[in-house]
């Protein structure tokens, strides 16, 4: 390996300066991953931590490394959100005006929180990678320091100081599994850990609609891929960074991808048994625990990377979970259709323990013949079992089911997708 651009000591110092900043986020024990992984697992809450991701730690460090003519220039930054806000409110707290270029379609709460944190916003592209070619033109337009999402030694020292905390707090940790996008958390708590422990593992994690790691690590150096829809924005980034390649390269153990129904599944089950609201980026290593739980050594941590997300999408996410789950169930149903036969319907789903969310009722179309009626139903279930039973009796009682619906999520957010 080569001499590397950031060292165990650059985390150390690091730590030291974001002593009176960042907060020391809690690990907290989780009995359901536990009993799934056959061991230990905790939950380091970055979801917990300022401007409510990891991202204010390597923020801050950049910053407070510049120069104070260089401040005086102010800095500018591009991001889908958690960045953005890192990078406002280290700004602030620093005295240096920021810029943040951001993708359009970032999700509200993360451009409002931006704002009022301080910083200019401005909207460029479609994805962060748009966004990061826009800020850096202005950073070369105006002198303004370009503040990298991650590839910058300043920035991975930075979150590398949560591998430090991890160590001190969990010091029997055996596997680390954490979310990777451009690799900026991955290689500065890869470099943390091992420098102390180099036996530990460290697993990082990515969504498969963006996955360009599993690819660059493959070839050797870090390749370009076309990141697609994903409700893991946070993460969604086109190629790594030299940097954080470099290290992950030698240090990480292994990169895992996970699916939308993975990470759909990991946020309902955070915020149902851990009472913990995250993204769908930052329950990556959560997902992927419950997709290859036997691929985990415990005692396990799984780094809660950011808790930032769009009240609307979280709805839309959740459900999606329910589905993965299988305790939501969507079909269309042909009645007879005469006064009554929709309640008769309804009554028969309560007595079923069905709970009923949504009701469409069609009474005209020209699948219909003039007598019929035609409900799409979208129902809560126990699970699968409960569902397969809610199906079987409504048959039985003579009821035709056209169609189940499953659900799928992408960047624009839930969409039914047919399945006969």
């Amino acid at each position: 390996m080569a001499v590397p651009q950031v060292t165990y000591d650059d985390v150390v110092a690091a730590r030291e300066m974001l002593s009176e900043v960042a907060a020391l986020t809690p690990v907290l024990h989780s009995r359901v991953l536990s009993e799934t992984v056959g061991g230990p697992v905790h939950l380091k809450c970055e979801n917990l931590q300022r401007a409510g991701s990891f991202k204010i730690r390597g923020a801050y460090v950049r910053i407070a490394r510049l120069t104070a003519e260089e401040r005086a220039r102010g800095v500018v930054a591009a991001s889908a959100g958690n960045h953005a806000q890192g990078v406002a409110l280290a700004s602030s707290l620093l005295g240096a005006k920021s810029a943040v270029y951001m993708p359009e379609g970032a999700p509200l709460p993360k451009v409002e929180a931006t704002r009022a944190y301080g910083a200019d916003v401005v909207f460029a592209g479609h994805t962060v990678d748009e966004a990061l070619r826009a800020a850096r033109e202005h950073a070369e337009r105006t002198g303004a320091v370009f503040i990298h999402p991650f590839d910058h030694p300043d920035v991975v020292a930075g979150q590398g100081t949560v591998g430090l905390e991890v160590l001190e707090q969990l010091p029997g940790t055996a596997t680390i599994v954490l979310p990777i996008g451009g690799g900026g958390l991955a290689a500065g708590v890869a470099l943390a850990v091992k420098s102390q422990r180099p036996g530990i593992k460290v697993v990082g994690v990515q969504a498969e609609r963006a996955a360009a790691y599993p690819d660059s690590l493959a070839a050797g150096h870090p390749i370009t891929v076309v990141p697609t829809s994903t409700m893991a924005d946070g993460i969604a980034v086109g190629q790594p960074g030299d940097l954080p390649f470099e290290l992950i390269h030698y240090l990480v153990d292994s990169v895992v991808t996970v699916s939308e129904e993975s990470l759909s599944r990991a946020l309902l089950l955070c915020l149902e048994r851990s009472k913990l609201l995250v993204e769908p980026a930052g329950v990556a290593g959560v997902a992927a625990l419950l997709d290859h739980p036997e691929a985990f050594e415990p005692p396990v941590v799984a780094v809660l990377s950011g808790g930032n997300i769009d009240p609307l999408l979280l709805a839309r996410v959740l459900r999606h979970g329910l589905a993965a789950a299988g305790r939501y169930l969507a079909f269309r149903i042909r009645l007879t259709d005469r006064p009554g036969a929709l309640a008769v319907l309804l009554a028969r789903l309560a007595d079923l323990g069905a709970n009923v969310l949504d009701v469409v009722h069609e009474r005209f179309g020209s699948r219909l013949h003039l007598d019929e009626a035609e409900v799409l139903l979208q129902l809560e279930t126990r699970g699968p079992a409960h569902g397969d039973e809610v199906l079987g009796a409504l048959r039985r009682h003579g009821y035709r089911i056209d169609a189940e619906y499953g659900l799928q999520v992408g960047g624009e957010g839930v969409v039914a997708a047919f399945r006969p």
